[in-house]
């Protein structure tokens, strides 16, 4: 009776009676995720189902389809579970790899003309977040502003059979925060300072004595309006005489 009391004993048989519930639960999730990601990927063109299948694989595919490089997440993976019996550091670095597939998500949502609102969904509740995207009427649509990572070691240069390349034929769409609409008053250069506001009260100096001021501007005269010709009177009839006979 003694063996059942010890606290070691009591955790064992709690893992026993938990382990099968979360080994269904963790393969439940696993299931609707992969599914849900091959509704995504037939969305984005990415030839081959079997691809939202296979573990790492697919979520290296989806950081790939948020224009991401998938190696980086494939190398913040591997350094966080070696060195995750360092504190804290072990888990900063996997923080940074969820942190990683959340911009990617935030490129895919904009594929599939959601807010980048939708992310707080994706950060409690990704599972929700890819079955909506999965399910609901949105088309892929690459044409829109470039990330921006465009430039830098982030972006996606790597190329995969099977996966289209998510850069849109004619070119990124102009950005309306970077690139003004033409016809807009351009961005001020690197180092521009606005000149200071003039002090409270500043009145601007009268112009020197004897200048000749210019006469103001009269506005062009304009010609008297054509009177219209009368029409001619017509003939006065002549007089009849009285002592004439009629017919």
């Amino acid at each position: 009776m003694s063996d059942y009391t010890d606290p070691g004993v009591a955790y064992a048989v709690a893992w026993l009676i938990f382990l099968p519930f979360l080994l269904i639960f963790a393969l439940a999730g696993y299931l609707l995720t992969s599914w849900f990601l091959m509704k995504i990927f037939d969305k984005a063109g990415v030839q081959g189902r079997w691809r939202a299948w296979v573990p790492v694989y697919n979520t290296l595919i989806f950081v790939k389809l948020g224009d991401l490089n998938p190696w980086w997440l494939l190398i913040l993976w591997g350094a966080g579970a070696v060195l995750s019996w360092i504190p804290v550091l072990g888990q900063l670095i996997l923080l940074a790899a969820f942190v990683y597939t959340l911009l990617a998500a935030w490129r895919v949502g904009l594929k599939l003309q959601k807010e980048a609102v939708w992310l707080i969904l994706y950060f409690f509740l990704s599972i929700v977040w890819l079955g909506i995207n999965a399910f609901d009427k949105s088309r892929w649509n690459t044409a829109i502003p470039a990330a921006p990572w465009a430039t830098n070691f982030l972006a996606d240069k790597t190329v995969w059979q099977g996966v289209p390349v998510q850069a849109p034929a004619g070119g990124y769409p102009a950005n309306p925060v970077t690139q003004p609409a033409p016809g807009a008053y351009p961005p001020p250069p690197a180092g521009y300072q606005a000149p200071p506001a003039p002090p409270a009260g500043y009145t601007p100096p009268a112009p020197p004595a004897g200048a000749p001021v210019p006469p103001p501007a009269t506005p062009p005269s304009t010609p008297p309006a054509a009177t219209p010709p009368t029409a001619p009177e017509p003939p006065a009839a002549p007089p009849v005489d009285p002592d004439a006979p009629r017919i």
